[in-house]
């Protein structure tokens, strides 16, 4: 059995940190290594890490430099063929490693191996909805308008995708090498960034698991609800990755990576009941790259509902239908996951 080091970031999360330790210790698949990557975090998390007692947790520590610095620092430190990342408020159901160490041992080609995501609410509870996403065939453009690897709780990655993408930077004096860019301009963009990277620098396959084997938790306190915070890290991301993109190819993916994440954006803020944001980012999403509404018309057009059904109805009324509309999405989300795990089975 290869080994598998996990890495996860830890800052601020004595809330959750005790049950995400857990689900990796829970795993059928047991041979890893879990290195909890202090990031100066101020709170109580350190503490409650230092409770469980198991020889395959490390805890190492750093100055607070950001989630991306403590994925790196991790990396370095690693000493598994596999590379699996969690976030510290995310969770993995007890089968995650073990069905991506077997979808990339049958798949020499495959560099990155990612899950759905089912969405839990800040307790824990399953909200009944899933990140949906393409699973094969992931090009560049996928990446970055539909980013189907969904969060960086999701997949496993062969250690050499790593080393085929690092780059150096110096930090205080000292050179390191560097996987995914500690620019804190970037945060929170720098999964997709580094999965950029790795389908325009590598040969590497980019491919998912259709189980829902991560658990991802919906936190509106959390960075994903300071949307425009987010919108510029996007921009910030686009920006860089001019360095590395052929000038055509960015060219022609510019507008539609920021028409789709604008989308993504608009339902972010139909979620957090912010009407007038909803309706300027929908607008811009549109007035970018209109084509969306050929290209994904029912996904598109539904997000253009939702969000004047915030601004112009009673909230009563929008609720209802709000929460109308997720029962039925999440219906035929658990009906697209049933059928597609048992083709990938047989």
């Amino acid at each position: 059995m290869k080994k598998v080091s996990v890495i996860i970031p830890v800052y601020n999360v004595e809330q959750y940190i005790a049950e995400t330790v857990n689900s990796v210790l829970q795993q059928t698949y047991t041979n890893f290594e879990l290195l909890l990557i202090d990031d100066g975090s101020p709170d109580k998390s350190i503490e409650i890490c230092q409770k469980f007692n198991d020889p395959r947790i490390k805890i190492i520590r750093q100055k607070n430099r950001g989630v991306a610095a403590a994925r790196n620092t991790g990396i370095r430190h690693s000493q598994g063929d596999y590379l699996a990342f969690l976030d510290a408020d995310d969770l993995w159901l007890p089968q995650k490693l073990e069905k991506h160490i077997e979808h990339l041992e049958n798949s020499p080609t495959v560099g990155v191996s990612f899950s759905r995501s089912a969405f839990i609410d800040e307790e824990g509870k399953p909200l009944k909805l899933y990140q949906m996403s393409k699973l094969k065939d992931i090009t560049p453009l996928d990446l970055l308008c539909r980013t189907p690897i969904g969060n960086g709780s999701a997949a496993v990655f062969r250690k050499e995708v790593f080393a085929e993408i690092k780059f150096q930077d110096n930090f205080e004096g000292t050179t390191e090498d560097v996987y995914f860019n500690e620019d804190r301009n970037l945060h929170p963009s720098e999964d997709v960034e580094c999965w950029l990277r790795i389908a325009i620098q590598t040969k590497w396959q980019i491919e998912g698991v259709a189980a829902p084997l991560t658990l991802y938790r919906v936190n509106p306190h959390g960075f994903s609800a300071q949307i425009f915070k987010k919108l510029r890290s996007w921009e910030t991301l686009l920006e860089k990755a001019q360095a590395y993109t052929p000038i055509e190819h960015m060219h022609q993916w510019k507008a539609p990576a920021m028409a789709y994440q604008l989308r993504h954006l608009t339902r972010r803020a139909v979620t957090l009941e912010a009407k007038s944001t909803a309706i300027e980012l929908i607008h811009r999403a549109l007035l970018t790259h209109w084509q969306i509404l050929i290209e994904e018309p029912h996904r598109t057009l539904m997000t253009l509902a939702a969000a004047y059904s915030l601004f112009l109805l009673p909230k009563s009324l929008h609720s209802r239908l709000k929460d109308a509309a997720i029962k039925i999405v999440g219906r035929i989300q658990n009906h697209t996951l049933i059928t597609e795990e048992y083709q990938q089975s047989v």
